[in-house]
């Protein structure tokens, strides 16, 4: 008999890529809860069109379901609109993560795997080691306070009850069809655009796609994962001039890089309001993945140069269209 898998969010940039992979696992019976039916539906699985996908999850799916992957969030903005962000991060990110965790759990769901987000842990690891998945989170933005406080709602309710939670916290996701700013990298080096990132020594940490869903996948059964934490990253970091640099030649258009120096580039960056951009910029934020091979034997299968690859080629045929 297959196991019942649940996707929340399942038409997003992760998603999309998840139920993919989902589709080829005959083990698997799996359903995608999105809020509108998706522009490419993937053969293999269901989709289930609901309102909410925290809080009208279809019960006689639950009933049946063994794993649920929760990818369904409000995500970090650049622009926020909203009067209290914290209250809407809160409604959504919080609140709706574990009314649909107490209906699983009350549904005899087996596993609920949450993809999460680094910025638990804060926004920098300048000065410091990198991140690990089990030292005190120090979020301070909105949204990391909001991931930090569903996190902590999910192992209080695994502690109550028989649910085994498993949390994920991705670094910056990067594939074919990536958007925000990564996209935009891309669209700069394509343009040949001079960029004045030629002398930034910092270290990022970076996750492809096709790693992040590999990892969701190695959750879903295996039995060290159960009620842990896990960081989630190509294990192999880079500063922005590299990942210029790398992106330029899987692009066939090489970076045109201006060497000014990080604190030139973070003092105009701040002087016109965009400190948050300088940061990510030229500061490092770097995880360590340790845990993931020591508990799991779990490696990033794609290369950072392969991926970066992918990454170009979807990106150009983009362009051709």
């Amino acid at each position: 008999m297959r196991e019942t898998l649940l996707v929340t969010g399942a038409n997003g940039f992760v998603g999309s890529a998840l139920m993919l992979r989902l589709a080829a696992q005959p083990q698997y019976e799996t359903v995608g809860i999105v809020r509108s039916a998706p522009k490419r539906a993937v053969g293999g699985v269901a989709y289930e069109v609901v309102d909410n996908p925290f809080t009208h999850s279809p019960s006689s799916v639950l009933q049946r379901t063994n794993t649920i992957i929760h990818l369904a969030s409000r995500v970090h903005v650049m622009q926020e609109t909203a009067v209290d962000p914290l209250a809407e991060f809160r409604r959504v990110n919080v609140d709706g993560t574990l009314s649909l965790a107490r209906a699983a759990a009350q549904a005899g769901v087996r596993r609920f795997i949450f993809v999460s987000s680094v910025k638990v842990n804060g926004e920098t690891t300048d000065g410091r080691q990198p991140f690990t998945a089990d030292e005190p989170p120090a979020p301070s933005d909105p949204y990391g306070i909001s991931k930090r406080e569903a996190e902590d709602g999910l192992r209080q309710l695994a502690a109550e009850t028989r649910l085994e939670v498993v949390i994920v916290r991705p670094v910056l996701v990067y594939g074919p069809g990536v958007k925000a700013n990564f996209r935009s990298m891309m669209d700069w080096l394509s343009k040949g655009v001079p960029l004045p990132f030629g002398a930034i020594h910092n270290q990022r940490s970076l996750v492809a796609l096709d790693n992040l869903v590999d990892l969701l996948l190695t959750c879903i059964d295996h039995p060290a994962a159960a009620n842990q934490t896990f960081m989630a990253s190509d294990g192999h970091d880079l500063s922005t001039t590299q990942l210029l640099q790398g992106l330029g030649k899987a692009l066939g258009k090489p970076a045109r890089l201006l060497p000014v120096p990080a604190a030139w580039l973070k003092g105009v960056a701040t002087l016109a309001g965009k400190g948050g951009l300088a940061q990510r910029l030229c500061g490092s934020l770097q995880v360590d993945i340790g845990k993931n091979r020591e508990l799991l034997g779990w490696q990033p299968p794609l290369g950072v140069d392969q991926a970066l690859r992918n990454t170009a080629t979807h990106f150009l045929k983009e362009q051709d269209k």
